[in-house]
């Protein structure tokens, strides 16, 4: 049997390579960001749920806008728009080292973070498709997404041994400094990314046309969902349960490595089976997560409630990567690369509108009706997700 290579999925003349690298230690230098957030700012910045929840509320801003800087940035290549990404980022991460410990400097440190964040994320599925061979466009996706994990997972080892190994005040600020340095590299990496796609007045970065209607509203229902996990599920665990900040980082770093492992498998099955099949199987198993995340700590003592919520956190983090489908599902209905990269874009921000607002609220709700009504809320938005799923049409390209 003939072993699958990059080539095979890659289009030869393609700086894929670069692109990977640069994925590689943008992951890196997530893995240690959010290795360390959750404690953080629940240990050097002493912030509650419902800080935790306005904290968020700001980081998702950058991802609302989208849609305005990237129509101001509509003369630029998805290559140009993912540089400038990296860049941001990397002020973002210098910002947490150097800024002191004040709950309104660093959620500006997080909303630049985030800025650079979000200008790659929608970047990152246009690049790959651009870059894939025909019908390997979800296994483009995997791959970088594997990618993406292996750099993560490197982060959140780090983390998990520097916080067990050195003894005394944690050194939260080396380690985001040496996040921004990574971003450095990366940035580097990113001038070998070539634009493939002419500067013209036509381009768009943003696209609403009616035969997306139904990408749209898969991703408001997405965005909710998998807000509250962003938001509450770690931070669940470093308040509610207790956990360090190196037994949150391990917890990343097992999910990370399931992700891993996992993500070119799940690429394959949306190329096999369909991306309709895989968006509503993803959600049935959301809702058992949900459930089980809220009322663990009702059906079993603390210390099992705790793996199991652990054991939740990593199958929620799995099943996420089935948001590949709804990209391969735009690439089918677009007439051109353009706009496939622009309804992404506009997708990319559509879902952050919702997510803003389970973010702010969705501390209140934890806080005033309990952590068990919050992910019930997050198990319901699940169902509607896997009933509009199931009302797509599959659509294949002449």
């Amino acid at each position: 049997m003939k072993r699958n290579t990059l080539k095979d999925t890659f289009l030869a003349g393609t700086p894929f390579k670069y692109f990977l690298v640069s994925v590689l230690l943008a992951g890196l230098a997530f893995g240690l960001n959010r290795g360390m957030l959750d404690n953080y700012l629940a240990e050097v910045i002493h912030m509650g749920e419902m800080d935790k929840g306005i904290t968020e509320f700001f980081r998702e801003l950058p991802g609302v806008a989208l849609i305005f800087i990237l129509a101001a940035f509509y003369m630029l290549s998805a290559e140009a728009v993912f540089k400038i990404g990296a860049l941001v980022m990397m002020i973002g991460m210098a910002m947490h080292s150097l800024l002191p410990p004040d709950k309104v400097l660093i959620t500006i440190a997080i909303c630049t973070f985030s800025l650079g964040e979000h200008l790659q994320l929608g970047m990152k599925s246009a690049i790959s498709l651009q870059y894939a061979r025909p019908g390997k466009g979800g296994e483009a996706q995997g791959v970088q997404n594997a990618y993406n994990q292996i750099g993560t997972l490197i982060g959140y080892l780090v983390i998990v041994a520097a916080f067990t190994l050195i003894p005394g005040k944690q050194p939260y600020s080396w380690f985001y400094a040496l996040g921004a340095v990574l971003l450095g590299v990366s940035a580097l990496m990113n001038t070998k990314l070539k634009s493939k796609s002419t500067v013209d007045s036509h381009k768009r970065r943003f696209y609403f046309h009616k035969k997306y209607i139904k990408y749209y509203m898969l991703e408001m229902f997405y965005g909710a969902r998998k807000q509250v996990f962003i938001t509450f599920a770690p931070f669940a665990l470093v308040r509610f349960y207790g956990a360090s900040t190196a037994t949150v980082s391990l917890l990343f770093a097992i999910s990370a490595v399931a992700c891993f492992l996992l993500a070119p498998l799940i690429g394959k099955i949306i190329d096999k089976l369909g991306y309709k099949f895989v968006m509503v199987a993803d959600t049935i198993v959301l809702v058992f997560v949900c459930l089980m995340y809220g009322f663990a700590h009702r059906i079993f003592g603390m210390e099992v409630a705790f793996i199991v919520c652990c054991i939740n956190y990593i199958l929620d983090a799995v099943i996420s990567m089935a948001s590949m489908a709804s990209n391969v599902y735009v690439q089918k209905l677009s007439d051109n690369d353009e706009e496939m990269k622009a309804t992404i874009s506009t997708g990319v921000s559509i879902n952050h509108v919702i997510s803003v607002l389970i973010a702010l609220f969705g501390g209140w709700i934890w806080q005033t009706l309990g952590i068990e009504t919050l992910f019930i809320v997050s198990a319901i938005l699940g169902l509607c997700n896997s009933a509009y799923a199931a009302s797509i049409k599959n659509v294949e390209k002449a």
